[in-house]
């Protein structure tokens, strides 16, 4: 098998993974809002789509821990 050959099949796993692994984080932020009366079922499937799609086309970015995070005590 050739190497390139299963570099992309990983790629599109982990893709197909991160896609559909999306569907079910929104449907839990969404059920939850929903259930407690916060936001109206359209309202809800509006915003989970609206904030999807920034979130596809936004950059990633790492978390950068400021210096006062690093410890919990004091001194």
């Amino acid at each position: 098998m050739d190497l390139s050959f299963l570099v992309v099949v990983v790629i599109i796993t982990a893709l197909v993974f991160d896609f559909t692994n999306g569907f079910h984080d929104t449907a839990n932020a969404m059920a939850t809002s929903i259930a407690t009366g916060a936001l109206k079922p359209k309202v809800a499937v509006a915003v989970s789509a609206v904030l999807n799609l920034v979130g596809a086309f936004s950059p990633p970015r790492w978390p950068r821990p400021s210096p006062a995070a690093w410890s919990t005590t004091r001194r």
